[in-house]
């Protein structure tokens, strides 16, 4: 299973990376909006090795034939892993080439606010707020976390319907023999 785990775990985590990359450094052209649909379309691709993951490890490691439970185990450590890579990158991206990140987030969320007519009483609220974010969001270990609860979520869905689609039990043709044979016990009829 270890094997299966890293393998996916990383290729996706490598795919969820490389589109950070190639993303955030267009975010002022790209816009918020556009941006959270690419990152989460990039996810769910990313995700699919998800699938191909416990399908790997259902036809190469398990014999076939895999429970509910396990398959959703590999695909939940997949998705575990890959959302690390996810963290990794964006702690580098956040701290040494993009410090301004939330500040330019805020100042767009808070223009969003006033026009779609928010009250100036509901604004300062909301601005309070993201400031009070901002200063725990500089902890690294809280940003980690943050930054870490993005992406699972859809995984952890990829993960549960991989589970569900691929899982099967073992057929046992003298269980399935015993079950119809009638029980001496009770009388016919």
């Amino acid at each position: 299973m270890k094997k299966t785990v890293l393998t996916f775990g990383a290729i996706s985590g490598v795919v969820l990376s490389a589109m950070m990359l190639a993303t955030v450094p267009f975010m002022d052209s790209i816009g918020f909006e556009r941006g959270a649909i690419i990152g989460y379309t990039s996810m769910i691709l990313a995700f699919l090795l998800i699938y191909f993951g416990v399908r790997s490890y259902r036809d190469n490691v398990a014999g076939g034939t895999v429970g509910f439970g396990r398959a959703f185990s590999v695909g939940a450590l997949i998705a575990c892993l890959a959302s690390l890579f996810y963290v990794a990158t964006w702690q580098v991206i956040y701290f040494k080439f993009t410090p301004d990140f939330l500040s330019k987030y805020q100042a767009y969320a808070l223009e969003k606010a006033q026009a779609s007519g928010d009250s100036d009483e509901a604004i300062a609220r909301k601005k309070a707020d993201m400031d009070a974010f901002a200063v725990r969001y500089r902890n690294p270990a809280f940003n980690a976390a943050v930054t870490f609860m993005e992406p699972l979520p859809v995984a952890l869905v990829v993960a549960l319907v991989s589970a569900g689609v691929l899982s099967r039990r073992r057929k046992d043709p003298e269980r399935r023999a015993f079950d119809r044979a009638p029980n001496p016990a009770q009388p016919p009829g």
